[in-house]
């Protein structure tokens, strides 16, 4: 079974991150995998990726002539790859030694379609006290509450997913019009095609919390008024999500539930009965980001 690892990059400043990803790729233990690196539109970046990784064997590399999103991107990655399993990865997020061998361990053992594994924080600035460890969702690391067991669920981070290639070939690829272009975040690209998955193959993602990549997590989000846009974006996205999927709300409810009956009433035994700062600090923290969510959610619904 042969893996190809699509990672997406743009920004030439981040070319740094962009070597840590693709060497992460490289130094797997499972053979047979290749990287794809799809630049989205600048020269520069092209030139550095071409200049590093031009005759590097196991390393194809495509670029867009304009900055055409990341969905867009994904799909011309899809287009460029060679692989029996296409697994995609983000540009600032390294995959452990072993990640694509326990992703096709899944595959082999489940028979899946479609793999993914957990997200785990490399924390740049360090761990934010305040943020509350079932809203880690919004810095792409896998949040409490996700399963901890192996297991079917509906979709996995899009830094660590992957699908058989005969799914892109049924479906076609990732939604344009979402994914992150510019200012624009609307989310959930890979939420999108994984229900499209389900409806052509009555299949859904096996999750394999041994498959680890780990996620930098940069200061700037970990920084109170990005975390509420992201927030906000969300929900706005969970809309979007609705229109196109119909209902999407199942695993969006099960996070809800835990945190109002569990989360919430936690920090505020631990806050009140043991005085921890730390505990009322997330529990604040949390019924403001679940405000946000929320009225992303109905802005969305507002403007139509």
């Amino acid at each position: 079974m042969r893996v190809s690892v699509v990672i997406c990059a743009y920004d030439p400043d981040l070319y740094g991150h962009l070597r840590d990803a693709v060497e992460s790729v490289l130094e797997q233990s499972y053979d047979d995998v290749e990287a794809v690196v799809v630049v989205d539109g600048s020269e520069t970046l092209h030139r550095r990726v071409r200049d590093d990784y031009g005759d590097v064997g196991g390393v194809r590399i495509h670029r867009n002539e304009t900055n055409l999103g990341l969905s867009r991107s994904r799909n011309a990655g899809i287009e460029e790859s060679t692989g029996d399993v296409i697994a995609f990865l983000d540009d600032d997020a390294v995959a452990r030694p072993d990640w694509v061998e326990k992703l096709v361990e899944t595959y082999e053992r489940r028979d899946a379609m479609a793999a993914g594994g957990r997200m785990a924080p490399l924390w740049v600035a360090g761990e934010p006290t305040f943020l509350p460890p079932e809203f880690y969702w919004l810095v792409g690391v896998t949040h409490r509450g996700f399963p901890k067991e192996e297991c079917e669920v509906r979709n996995t981070f899009g830094s660590n997913i992957s699908f058989k290639r005969e799914v892109f070939e049924e479906i076609g690829g990732f939604e344009p019009e979402l994914g992150r272009h510019g200012d624009r975040q609307i989310q959930g690209e890979e939420t999108e095609l994984s229900a499209r998955m389900h409806d052509a193959f009555g299949e859904r993602v096996w999750y394999n919390p041994d498959a680890v990549v780990e996620h930098k997590v940069f200061d700037f989000r970990t920084d109170p008024k990005w975390l509420v846009k992201r927030a906000f974006w969300q929900g706005y996205s969970k809309r979007a999500l609705d229109e196109l999927i119909g209902d999407s709300g199942g695993e969006e409810g099960a996070f809800l539930s835990q945190l109002l009956f569990h989360g919430l009433p936690g920090y505020a035994y631990r806050a009140i009965v043991r005085r921890s700062s730390q505990a009322a600090k997330r529990g604040l923290c949390s019924l403001v980001l679940t405000a946000a969510v929320g009225f992303g959610f109905l802005y969305a619904v507002a403007s139509g």
